[in-house]
Formats: structure tokens, sequence, C-alpha cells
């Protein structure tokens, strides 16, 4: 997929306001610090279409942007940071999970994971929580440029079989990638694409 246009649509923290146009959405989430917003510029290609910080929690609404005028990519924000619910720690900030529920655009979730980490509790349980929900979701290995190959190869394993050790009967789909060395982004975009495709096929149907 070629990106020719990139564009901020709005923000906010009300599922009911965001936009309402009947097109493939996909949503980008992680721990805070995961290197979200580096991620969506590089398979942007637009250097500051996200806003990067090293500060933790920098993206605190539901921020949407529509890709090639025919689908959305949303920047969530992290959790993990804000304060969680005592409650419920599987809620995460209420409109994090409202969004996941009730957007009917929200064809595929991307959670992102640092691959220099073992497996963090939050993620497994995020991932659990989406899988409890029958929400599709990929994960994201991020930063991989920092790692050697069979160090990065060694990672995703013991990742993926954390997961099958687990809820998981199978693993969900992964990518591994690098947003300062670009590595990854055909992947995710074909990924993309490829469901775009199917969905389009099916409204002319």
């Amino acid at each position: 997929m070629k990106i020719k246009s990139a564009n901020f649509v709005m923000s906010n923290s009300d599922v009911a306001k965001c936009p309402r146009e009947a097109i493939p959405e996909y949503a980008f989430i992680g721990r805070s610090n995961v290197g979200k917003s580096s991620l969506i510029n590089m398979l942007t290609e637009h250097k500051g279409l996200a806003k990067t910080s090293g500060r933790p929690g920098k993206t605190q609404l539901i921020n949407h942007f529509k890709i090639n005028d025919n689908w959305f990519l949303v920047d969530l924000p992290g959790y993990g940071y804000a304060k969680v619910s005592k409650r419920d720690k599987k809620t995460f900030q209420k409109y994090i999970t409202n969004y996941f529920l009730q957007r009917e655009q929200l064809v595929c979730s991307f959670v992102l994971v640092d691959i220099r980490h073992e497996p963090q509790k939050i993620d497994l349980e995020f991932m659990e929580w989406l899988g409890e929900n029958q929400i599709p979701f990929c994960i994201i290995f991020t930063k991989a440029d920092k790692l050697k190959p069979k160090a990065i190869q060694v990672n995703v394993n013991a990742y993926i079989q954390e997961l099958l050790n687990g809820v998981w009967e199978e693993a969900p789909q992964y990518f591994t990638t690098s947003s300062s060395k670009g590595i990854g982004r055909d992947e995710v975009l074909n990924f993309i694409d490829s469901i775009n495709t199917d969905f389009f096929e099916q409204q002319k149907g």
C-alpha cells in the first residue's frame, strides 16, 4: 500500500463523537513509551503526524487520522500510566474500553509491545480482555533496531510461548517493527490493505 495522504481529523474522549463514516478503522494502542507515535509516523511517512514525546502518557485522547481518504488510523492513549480504576483493573481508562466495545467501524487493533522486555502483565491482561470481547487484534513488536536478529527471534518466540501457555489456543498474528529503520512497514501496510480490499468488496456485494 502506498500512503498518498494522511490527515488529522479529530481528537476526543467520547466515542459517540468519533467520525461517522463507514470506512475501516485500525486502532493502535500500547503501554506508555512503547513507541506508538513514532510507529504511526513511520507507517504514514509523515514525521509530525502523531506527536512524539519522551514523557509517558502524552496521548490522552482518541485521535483519528484519515489515510488515503478511505480508512482511519486511530491513535489511542497508552495504558499503564494513567491511574487505573481500583474497581476493575481491566477497564483501563473508561473511554478506551468504551471505544473498543462500541466502535462499529473498528476492524482490527494493533497492540504494541516493546520487543526488548519480557511479557508484561498489563499487556497480557489487555490482550486477554480483547479476546474475551471478541475484538480482533494483532501484536506489533516495536524497537527491533535495539536488538540483534537472533535476540529478536528469541524474544518473539518467548512472548508467543507465554501467550500459548496462558489463555490462547493459537497466537495472534504479529509483526516486528523499527520506526527508525522502517522495519515492518510494508508488512503492516499490506496487512491493512488486504483487510481494506475485502471490506470494500463486501460493500459492493
